[in-house]
């Protein structure tokens, strides 16, 4: 090999395809090796060096040094193929530490095939992909569009590198913001936290270090300019920019609007935030299928329960109630549990127990029996609530059925209909009857929306979704693990 063509060639791959000449240099000494030993044999002591300066080889095998005439005779294809080898594999290593270090950050490609669900995309140097799994819903892409995403995964595969984008991240708000408010990349403005649902809604919580600055109107831009652009980018999706505070009853009223807060309990045992509303405000601050309070409850860290007064009241005394009936608890105990946000069994049976033994004093065998009996009357509470909602189910299909045949429903059976309401606590706790006041409750259709608020926040970060067209469906539900009165 002529000393100078190998320092060119170290030279061009260093500058063609961002290859460390050290790298080269190794595996140019090391393809040499290899390929020595397979003519002297693998047992064979020989050492390769190149001279860095001038590309010289110098061999030595078992202390004499072989000639350039030996040297240049020993197996120069098997060399030349090892060397490629070795350049891909650095090759490789060079991308994958460049995108490595791009995990989490937005970049942008053009579309190639965008076919089966799975789109391609050409970001100059590799060809990365974006799965169905992270493309926003209901978004359609189409080859040679331009999109940006940010960098999800990055690994090896072979001697290629494999680079996963996604659209569905939080990050990707975030670097939106970023690119379209200069504020927040002078970092005059900060994003604390962002919650989104990909495709339907994102909130995000900002603040100022300058207080003559308004983040919320400065992210919004003039008649929402500068939010319009990150909306389209993101096919539309509805954005919520809220002002952050380290105090959570500040943070949570916040995160619920654009619904109005009375007032906000903490339970910081348990990390919940009890928020009261207003009736008129209880669908609001639940949103639609219980989107805000989940995006909410993300946002600031808490789980939030939305309620109204009255129903905290009715709860608080259930729960006083419910707790006294299990054998070692007092109505003392009872009463400091309900004070820490244990409303219902589920809360109980999930109760640390050290926490349970200094609260109370109980011995460490009484408290692992109310736990074990809390949460078997959980599980009684679960069934009674699905077989509930199976029996609900039935006599709906039933009345569709009788509706289709032309068969009117009689209107004392109509108005009795609320009624079941009572059935899960009559089957959750045979022992105890239903106050006709609970029972009456749901012919209101905004206390059978505060109903679904409690369900909607206990099941957070992934509850079951709310039918805001038929509450009445979900209402038994969330009173399913909550004790009962007598």
């Amino acid at each position: 090999m002529n000393p100078q063509d190998i320092l060119r060639y170290v030279d061009s791959l260093h500058r063609e395809k961002n290859i460390d000449t050290e790298i080269v240099f190794s595996a140019i000494e090391a393809a040499l090796q290899t390929a020595a030993k397979r003519q002297y044999g693998e047992e064979a002591n020989i050492t390769v060096q190149l001279n860095r300066e001038n590309g010289r080889i110098s061999a030595i095998h078992n202390g004499e040094e072989l000639g350039d005439d030996q040297i240049g005779r020993i197996g120069a294809q098997t060399a030349k193929q090892v060397i490629i080898q070795k350049v891909k594999e650095a090759e490789r290593d060079t991308l994958m530490n460049e995108y490595r270090e791009q995990v989490g950050q937005i970049v942008a490609g053009i579309i190639g095939r965008a076919d089966g669900g799975v789109a391609t995309v050409n970001l100059g140097n590799v060809e990365a992909i974006l799965p169905r799994s992270e493309q926003i819903p209901g978004e359609s892409l189409h080859a040679g569009e331009r999109v940006r995403a940010v960098v999800f995964e990055v690994k090896a595969a072979g001697n290629r590198v494999r680079v996963v984008l996604s659209r569905t991240r939080p990050q990707l708000v975030q670097a939106l913001f970023e690119q379209e408010i200069p504020e927040i990349a002078e970092e005059v403005i900060s994003i604390k936290s962002i919650s989104r649902e990909p495709g339907y809604r994102s909130k995000v919580a900002v603040s100022s270090v300058d207080t003559q600055i308004d983040p919320i109107a400065v992210c919004v831009g003039y008649r929402g300019s500068r939010i319009k652009a990150v909306r389209e980018e993101l096919a539309g999706e509805h954005i919520d920019v809220v002002r952050w505070s380290d105090d959570p009853e500040v943070m949570i009223p916040n995160a619920l609007q654009p619904a109005a807060v009375e007032q906000v309990l903490l339970c910081d045992m348990i990390g919940r935030a009890i928020v009261l509303v207003q009736e008129d405000q209880l669908s609001l601050a639940i949103g639609r299928r219980g989107q805000n309070v989940r995006l909410a409850s993300k946002l600031c860290g808490w789980d939030i329960e939305i309620m109204t007064g009255g129903e905290l009241e009715e709860q608080i005394e259930r729960a006083v109630t419910g707790f006294s009936q299990i054998e070692g608890i007092t109505d003392e105990i009872a009463q400091s549990l309900v004070e820490q946000g244990y409303l219902s069994y589920d809360d109980l049976s999930v109760i640390e127990p050290d926490l349970f033994m200094e609260m109370s004093g109980l011995s460490e065998e009484a408290v692992d029996r109310i736990v074990d009996t809390a949460e078997t009357k959980a599980e009684e509470a679960e069934v009674a609530a699905a077989e509930e909602r199976r029996n609900r189910k039935e006599k709906e299909r039933l009345m569709r059925e009788a509706e289709e045949a032309g068969i009117a429903e009689p209107a004392s059976e109509t108005a009795a209909e609320p009624e079941t309401a009572a059935e899960p606590e009559t089957a959750a706790e045979p022992e105890t009857a239903a106050e006709p006041e609970t029972a009456a409750e749901p012919e209101t259709p905004t206390e059978m929306d505060a109903t679904n608020a409690s369900e909607a926040s206990s099941e957070l970060p992934h509850p079951e979704p709310i039918e805001e067209e038929t509450p009445d469906a979900e209402a038994p539900e969330s009173d399913s693990s909550t004790p009962k009165t007598s």
